[in-house]
Formats: structure tokens, sequence, C-alpha cells
């Protein structure tokens, strides 16, 4: 009996030897062309995602003349979009964690096909409202595990600038939204912003097959050889192509008490107080950039009376901000952190957003410019969160975490955009404003009290 105990002991060792020697070179690895390759197939699939997010904002105007839509049901198919994008975020990042990364990332891509041409199908508001439900579970499923699986393949030092370079692809797929819905949805129709929105997926479907299983992960399942396979291709083209590999620095990580309690962890020890500060940026966050930028042409249309072409100029307009300050973001959050960064972002955008309610909304201009800056500023926290939410939990709880973080995105979003509905149709504009700037002082404060700073640690650093 003590020698099986014994034998057990050692191969337990053994195998936390493995494991830490495989996270050590995982973090010497550069950055090579096939995790080039990775966060481009990856990332053609978030631009979809952004673009979906831009897209009904953009066929909106013309649908609610064509369909006679109320106010009320606007917000309804946007927000079923977020609905979906909830049930989708909770169950599929449960998968994740059971299944690996890599399962899930090509059932979403089949979904994102199959959904997007069924938008072209539909015929009335209640028909795109089930397509857009079902459509925003692949979204939520897709977004969490691909941040997981990325971060999971990147050194500590530099993760950040790595991750948020594929992350920026989702503002740049809300600037190409507001292009095509400038240049299409006029000459077109509404249909042309899905028919467009139908590439994307279908090029990224066939790539998903060459992409490896996360060795992070496969380490987490004790699939030491497997991990060890795929780290050794990354070194191997390092070696093939004339670079060179510093000696890992291998490194002993406190090991977790209990691993047996799944999802139920994120709410204990450690990771309760991040889970609960996580959700709060996440809500937060996202109901001011979404629940805005996607009522933004339809606003300039209704309340400003600007013709169609017009309101999705300045929609478009609000969407490049984002990209600039996102590009700025991604190359300077790893030098500043993600705590300061964060906490700055919010109590500017909100500045800017009590400046707009005080102005009283008082015309297009006054708020294409205020709306722009906010939208600029708040956009460099929307699009890092999933590198935060990644950075806060470990491999086994990361995809499920990420998830459930991204899930209360989806709420924030949906509350969002029925609440600006509401408002329109109540008490006027400038309301909006100062409801999205009490929303954005809240993100900051969450962040000075509760955030934790990860610039630069090794994500096993953070967690055990």
């Amino acid at each position: 009996m003590s020698t099986l105990v014994l034998n057990a002991s050692r191969s337990a060792a053994d195998t936390a030897t493995g494991a830490a020697e495989l996270v050590a070179r995982i973090e010497r690895i550069p950055v090579t062309r096939k995790l080039v390759f990775i966060r481009l197939v990856t990332g053609i699939s978030t631009f979809f995602d952004s673009y979906t997010v831009l897209a009904i904002a953009f066929a909106m105007p013309e649908l609610i003349s064509q369909w006679h839509l109320s106010p009320l049901f606007v917000g309804l198919i946007i927000a079923a979009s977020y609905a979906g994008q909830l049930v989708g975020a909770i169950f599929f990042g449960s998968l994740a964690e059971k299944t690996g990364r890599l399962s899930v990332l090509k059932i979403t891509i089949v979904m994102f096909v199959t959904m997007s041409a069924a938008c072209l199908l539909a015929w009335n508001g209640w028909s795109l409202l089930i397509i857009r439900f079902l459509q925003g579970i692949g979204i939520g499923a897709e977004v969490p595990v691909a941040s997981a699986y990325i971060n999971e393949f990147i050194g500590s030092k530099k993760r950040g600038r790595f991750f948020l370079l594929y992350e920026v692809i989702f503002p740049i797929g809300l600037m190409f939204a507001g292009i095509i819905g400038y240049f299409l949805v006029p000459e077109y129709g509404w249909k042309a912003m899905f028919w467009v929105g139908l590439i994307p997926p279908m090029i990224a479907a066939p790539l998903r097959w060459l992409m490896p299983e996360s060795p992070r992960w496969l380490i987490s399942q004790n699939r030491i050889a497997d991990a060890d396979q795929i780290i050794r291709s990354l070194e191997d083209e390092v070696i093939r192509r004339g670079g060179t590999l510093e000696a890992p620095v291998v490194k002993t990580f406190a090991a977790p008490v209990d691993t047996s309690m799944g999802w139920h962890e994120l709410f204990s020890g450690i990771y309760l107080k991040r889970t609960l500060m996580l959700w709060g940026l996440w809500v937060s966050a996202y109901l001011v950039n979404n629940g805005m930028i996607t009522w933004l042409p339809t606003l300039y249309r209704s309340a400003f009376h600007l013709s169609i072409p017009l309101s999705l100029a300045y929609g478009w307009i609000t969407s490049s901000a984002g990209v600039a300050a996102s590009f700025a973001c991604a190359l300077l959050i790893d030098r500043t952190g993600r705590k300061r960064w964060y906490s700055t972002a919010f109590f500017l955008s909100a500045l800017s957003l009590l400046i707009l309610g005080e102005s009283g909304a008082s015309s297009a201009i006054v708020v294409l410019v205020f709306t722009s800056l906010s939208y600029a500023i708040m956009q460099t926290v929307t699009f890092s969160l999933y590198l935060y939410s990644a950075e806060l939990y470990p491999t086994r709880l990361r995809a499920i975490g990420t998830g459930f973080g991204s899930a209360w995105l989806r709420a924030g979003s949906t509350l969002g955009t029925l609440l600006v509905g509401l408002i329109v149709a109540g008490p006027g504009v400038e309301y909006v404003f100062f409801l999205f700037a009490a929303v954005a002082l809240t993100g900051g404060v969450i962040t000075m009290l509760f955030g934790i700073e990860t610039r630069g640690a090794i994500l096993e650093e953070l967690s055990p």
C-alpha cells in the first residue's frame, strides 16, 4: 500500500514539474508566424462579432419605416442578440473547460455562417428578433472562449500588446460596418449589411481546423505529451527561422486547494472579489458604449431629422474614433497597467457625457462631438476587458470566468438599448447621457476600489 502511495506521489510531482517546465517554455517563445496565424483566424470571427453589433444599427433606420417598428420594438430587436449572447457565453464557456477551446470554436463558426444567412430571410420584426437571438448564442460563445484561447499561447511580457492587437479587430469591424452601411444601405437596402457579413465567417470556417489546441488547457488536463508537442512546434519554428530561445525559467506556482468545485469556484476564495469586480466593469462599460453606438444612427434620424446617409455617416465617425483610441490602448497598456488605464477612462468618459447632458444635446453636431469622445475613451475599456478577465482566472476557470463576465456585457448591452428606447420616447434625449454618465462614474469607482493590476505577471502567478 505504501509503495502505491509513494508511486502516486512521485507521479503527481513529475506531472507538476513537467507542467511548470512547459509553462516556462511558453513564456520564452516570441511572437511567431504560427501565433500570428492563430490571432488572425480567431480575429476574423471577432471582426464578425463586432460587425453584427453595428450592422443591425445601420439597417434599422430603413427597417423602421419598412416594417413600421416602434422605438420599443427596435430596442427589443437589438436586445435579442445580447440575450442570446448571454446564453451562449455561459453554456459554451462551461463546455470549453471540459472539451477544450478548439472544439467550441469550431461549433461557433458554423453557427455564425448559418444564422448570418438566416438574417437575409427575415420578413418582419418578430422573425428578425428570433434569428438575432439564435445568432447571439454563437457570438456569446465565440468571444470569451477565443479570448481564453489566445491568452494561453503568449508570455506575460508580450500578452497585453499581442492580445489587444487581436482585439482591436473588434472596433475595426464596427468602423467597417459603418462604411458598408453608409455606401450600400441607401443604394441596395438593409440586406446588403448581412450579405457582406457572411464573408468573414465563411473565410474563417475551414481555417479553424488548422489551429492547435491551447497548450495551457492541455496542461490543465494533464495531457503533458500533447502540450509538449504543440510547444515544441512553436520552438522549432523559431529555430528554423534563425531565432534563438532563452533558457526556460522554471517557477514553482502555488497549487489550488480544491479543483473539484467547477464553476462554483468563481464565487469562493480569492476569485469571489475578482468575479464581482469584473461583472461591475462589464456591465458599466458595455451599458454605456453599446447602448450608445447601436442607437446613434436612429437618434440622428428620429430626434434631429437628419437624412439616412448623414445619420449613418455620423455613426461611422464615432466608430472610427473608437478604432483610433483602441490602437493607442493596445500599444500603451503594457506600460501604464490595466487598473490605471481603466479608472482614468471611466472618469473621462463620464465627464464628456455629463457635459453633453448639461448642454441639453441641443444639436446633432454637439451630440457627434461628445459621444465620439466618450465612446472612444470607453472603447479602450470594452475591447480590453476580455484580456483583463482572462488574466484574473486560472486555466481551469478562464473560459467560464470570461464567459460569465461577458454574459454581463450582454446584460448591460440589453439593458442599455432598452433604456435608451424608453428614455427617448419619454423624458428626452439629454437624459440618456445623464444616465450613461452615472454608470461610467460607477465603473470608475469600482476600478479604483477593487481593481487588480496584472501587468507583466505570469498567468499562473496571478492565479493558482
